[in-house]
């Protein structure tokens, strides 16, 4: 039976809540998690990487659920994300770590990777583009636009906290559920301990505040970015509401060893949906890469 250690730990003058499992000496796995989830959106995963040998890392990133939250949108910038990242696998006695992202977590994943690539193994992004794409797919896909168009509204002092924790959260949690494909993708249990992450002094706020500091810009080198040059498996549920599929297909091409796998029946939620999917794609990349028949 796989265990989960709960732990509050160090890093880049923060404290964040995590939670690990699996053999400490195995290879370091990370998964982050995006809006507006916390650790418990990777439950579906944690248990096979454990069980196939994998110490797994799964912080609370910044701002949500138990972790601490600083104010000020200039604390959630990118470029402070990754050196959180970077902090908790030196904290964890590693050269380099599998990085695993999904949503904000997976451009989290994709600036570490871009910008300090001797911290990655291998890179696997779920539902979420390049950070450089979405710029340019804002002014060249109108749709996109539309679809991206909360992000303006979460850039409002106070209306979105208003609005999001109205009926303590019902109307976020429901708008969750039917934006999955399947019903039981978010059990009301699920819902219950959203609920509760969210409801943690100062986490709505802090939260938004990582749409907040895309006014901070995009950072420096990455208009034109370079390849990444770090082994990449990028994996998204094809009929996503959010994000077009054109933004997988551009990201791709900045990676120099990259392969893209598109999951039916699912949406942006497709680790919650099609758990044995994701996790046999991720179990068998990460073999591969190792060298592991």
């Amino acid at each position: 039976m796989t265990e989960l250690e709960f732990q509050l730990v160090k890093t880049n003058k923060m404290t964040l809540h995590a939670v690990t499992a699996g053999p400490r000496n195995g290879p370091l796995v990370v998964l982050l998690h995006g809006f507006p989830e916390f650790w418990y959106g990777w439950r579906n995963q944690i248990k096979p990487l454990a069980e196939a040998g994998y110490r797994v890392l799964v912080p609370d990133q910044r701002g949500f659920n138990k972790s601490q939250k600083p104010e000020g949108i200039e604390q959630y910038t990118l470029d402070i994300l990754r050196d959180d990242i970077i902090g908790l696998i030196k904290l964890y006695n590693r050269e380099k770590a599998h990085i695993i992202g999904h949503d904000w977590g997976g451009a989290v994943a994709w600036h570490l990777a871009s910008t300090r690539p001797e911290y990655v193994e291998t890179l696997i992004p779920i539902n979420i583009p390049h950070p450089a794409i979405m710029p340019k797919a804002m002014l060249t896909l109108p749709l996109q636009w539309l679809r991206s168009s909360y992000m303006a509204f979460f850039q409002l002092p106070e209306w979105p906290e208003k609005l999001l924790s109205a009926d303590h959260f019902d109307g976020m949690a429901k708008g969750i559920k039917l934006s999955a494909s399947k019903s039981s993708a978010f059990s009301q249990e699920d819902l219950l301990q959203y609920k509760e992450a969210w409801s943690q002094p100062g986490a709505m706020t802090a939260m938004l505040n990582w749409y907040r500091a895309i006014r901070a810009g995009i950072p420096e080198g990455f208009t034109q970015p370079e390849k990444v040059k770090v082994p990449t498996r990028m994996i998204w549920g094809v009929n996503d509401p959010f994000l077009s599929k054109k933004l997988a297909k551009k990201s791709i091409e900045h990676c120099e060893d990259g392969t893209l796998t598109f999951v039916g029946e699912a949406t942006h939620w497709v680790n919650h949906e099609q758990p044995d999917i994701v996790n046999q794609l991720i179990a068998n990349y990460l073999k591969n890469q190792a060298g592991i028949n």
